[in-house]
């Protein structure tokens, strides 16, 4: 049975770091990856008792098709979803709900299950959803959040003995610290464009 989930684990590891790439040079079949390597760790993280991460997959599983169809609709209609920043006060607003869904989600755990880690399990999970939304709707920040989920998920996976997955977190911090600055360049060449083009016509 180990063994079995090592070559999983492995190949589910494999199509996350194939839908990270992807998704950080805009490539829709990134969400392909998404689904398959969700399904996978649907299995491994029941079994190890992340009861929230498992329930976290299924919802990665309804954002790869979502995801897929989003960035399909807009390459179908010759429109281009665009990346873009929100204002601080969105973004805190989205934070302290968070943390108050995490803190409800970790106490009902804790109380009622054998969940290993509730608190923290409830926390990367309510933050992943949040910002599987802002990837899919391409907003700029969504690369902060994964620094601060993709790190403390590092030291679960390793507690609970999935080591290939806290590796694959570890990976997950480099390539989204290169997302951040990738997408943010797109960000400031895109607002440069209307600039030389006025300059062009002078």
């Amino acid at each position: 049975m180990l063994e079995s989930l090592f070559t999983w684990e492995n190949l589910a590891v494999l199509l996350a770091v194939s839908y990270l790439l992807l998704i950080l040079f805009e490539k829709r079949i990134g969400w392909i990856c998404a689904f398959i390597s969700t399904s996978i760790y649907i299995i491994l993280f029941w079994e190890v008792y992340l009861f929230m991460d498992a329930a976290l997959n299924v919802y990665y599983l309804a954002m790869a098709v979502y995801g897929w169809l989003q960035w399909s609709k807009q390459k179908d209609s010759g429109e281009t979803l665009k990346i873009h920043s929100w204002p601080w006060q969105k973004h805190a607003l989205a934070i302290s709900g968070i943390i108050a869904v995490s803190a409800i989600s970790g106490f009902l755990l804790n109380n009622n299950t054998e969940a290993a880690w509730p608190y923290v399990d409830s926390f990367t999970t309510w933050a992943s959803v949040f910002t599987t939304i802002l990837v899919a709707r391409k907003v700029l920040e969504n690369w902060l959040y994964w620094i601060v989920i993709d790190g403390i998920s590092v030291f679960v996976y390793l507690e609970r003995g999935l080591t290939s997955t806290a590796f694959l977190f570890a990976a997950y911090v480099v390539i989204v610290i290169v997302g951040w600055f990738k997408w943010r360049a797109l960000i400031e060449a895109e607002k440069k464009e209307p600039e030389n083009q006025i300059a062009s016509q002078i």
